[in-house]
């Protein structure tokens, strides 16, 4: 994915969080996220406001934190629990033999504490393909312990769908083995339109094509049913990555048309509708500190966000907001070298503050948030802040964790982005090639957007901080 960036000049402070000065000069760490994020890389962008410099996204936050990992990292043996699930099955899983019967209610209504964070088959099996080809003992070992790191399960196509009742299922079966309470983690992000600021992560439905129709039939209906089957488990959904806040900044650029305007709102606002269930927590996409995090851009953002909350009926399963997925930015900036572009936000903690204070403005002061930290263990691996395209050098970050503190109602560390899946491929000639996918900091021997990546997959491990 790819992210739209707005550089404005503004020189106020970024909320009170961590590491920023006033100037929008400071150093540290940077990356994108969603909108210039990998996962499904899409773009960069420039994005609105009062543009000055060259605001490019930053992205996947890095760094530190010391929430409860016992309860929330997934350290559940996958071999012996969810590793050996088929993810192909679809037959439904219940019951159990733990009595009393597992009470899934969320510690304070965060659906990640107090619970195992359910560990995907699938990437399981990913890392497994790169342990059968990787020699070195030591970078085996560490391979080993991710298989052991919870990953977001990714709907990004309508036969994706296909998995998700067998992959709830076998978290479901990990729940009643253990007796304790199994977090999955599901990435939904099929919008008619999608990405429309990018190439390299552009979505199979089209608005003038029958997308809208097809989205909510094929794609949202499914999920729905399959949700509503599993009511004994929770289940976070993180709302179209790259979304609404392309429409905060990128407005008449690329695919941002109109007529995409309308499908995103109407349709991210059906999405949190159809999905609004007791056992179901929703965090919207809020991209990251180096897209909107301009003090213009935060304010059109949470209005953005606020209006499209409204059309939805404000449900209840909105927990709050994810950032900086699929991108590297740091959670605080300690080693970035490149220029802020007078941006305040100095990493996702101050962002995360500053969007907090926004969207207190438009009324949603109870909101809480997730930081992406897949891969943004490593700073200073970049030219400029808004290269979200398989950046060589980055590392895996801090686990996921519940309650970790540093800012805002932050819930959680989570890795969205499986380390591994590839942002967008580097080759020109490709129909999907996006031009930060070619730049010099971006690896070049990348395959499509979403694809394994092997050789990037072990220099993430290799670069892990803290350390596997």
């Amino acid at each position: 994915m790819a992210t739209s960036v707005a550089v404005i000049l503004a020189l106020t402070a970024c909320g009170d969080g961590g590491g920023g000065d006033t100037s929008g000069s400071g150093s540290g760490g940077g990356g994108n996220t969603t909108g210039v994020g990998a996962g499904t890389p899409t773009s960069s962008g420039v994005g609105a406001g009062t543009p000055t410099s060259s605001g490019v996204g930053a992205g996947t936050p890095t760094s530190s934190g010391t929430g409860d990992q016992t309860t929330t990292s997934g350290t559940v043996d996958p071999t012996t629990t969810s590793g050996t699930v088929d993810p192909t099955a679809t037959s439904s899983v219940s019951g159990g033999n733990c009595s009393p019967a597992v009470d899934i209610a969320a510690p304070n209504g965060n659906p990640f504490a107090g619970a195992t964070l359910f560990v995907d088959p699938g990437y399981i099996a990913k890392v497994d393909s790169s342990i059968a080809k990787t020699t070195d003992t030591a970078l085996k070992a560490k391979m080993e312990k991710v298989k052991q790191i919870s990953t977001a399960f990714w709907l990004d196509r309508i036969a994706a769908v296909d998995g998700l009742a067998a992959h709830l299922d076998a978290a479901l079966k990990l729940q009643n083995e253990t007796c304790k309470p199994v977090t999955s983690v599901i990435v939904v992000y099929d919008l008619p339109n999608r990405d429309c600021f990018a190439e390299a992560s552009n979505g199979e439905l089209r608005v003038e094509n029958g997308g809208v129709e097809r989205y909510r039939n094929e794609f949202i209906a499914p999920i729905k049913q399959i949700f509503a089957a599993h009511p004994d488990q929770r289940i976070v959904a993180i709302i179209e990555p790259d979304s609404l806040p392309n429409l905060a900044t990128n407005l008449g650029s690329k695919d941002c048309t109109p007529e995409t305007e309308k499908a995103y709102r109407e349709n991210v606002a059906h999405a949190l509708k159809e999905l609004d269930m007791p056992h179901v927590y929703q965090y919207i996409d809020a991209a990251h500190s180096g897209w909107l995090g301009w003090p213009d851009n935060q304010k059109k953002g949470a209005q953005i966000f606020a209006e499209v909350i409204e059309a939805a009926g404000s449900p209840k399963s909105i927990r709050g907001f994810a950032t900086n997925v699929a991108n590297y930015t740091q959670l605080s900036y300690s080693s970035e070298s490149y220029d802020q572009q007078s941006n305040p936000c100095y990493g996702e903690f101050d962002y995360v503050d500053a969007m907090a204070s926004a969207l207190s403005a438009e009324g949603l002061g109870d909101k809480h948030f997730i930081i992406d930290t897949s891969r943004n263990g490593v700073g200073n691996i970049r030219g400029d802040w808004g290269y979200w395209c398989n950046n060589i050098g980055a590392g895996m970050g801090q686990r996921p964790q519940a309650n970790p503190g540093g800012a805002t109602n932050l819930d959680a560390f989570y890795w969205v982005k499986p380390p591994g899946d590839s942002d967008g491929t580097a080759d020109k000639t490709a129909e999907r090639f996006d031009a930060f996918c070619g730049y010099e900091d971006a690896d070049q021997r990348a395959p499509e957007a979403g694809a394994w990546f092997h050789e990037y997959f072990v220099e993430c491990v290799k670069n892990a901080n803290p350390p596997l």
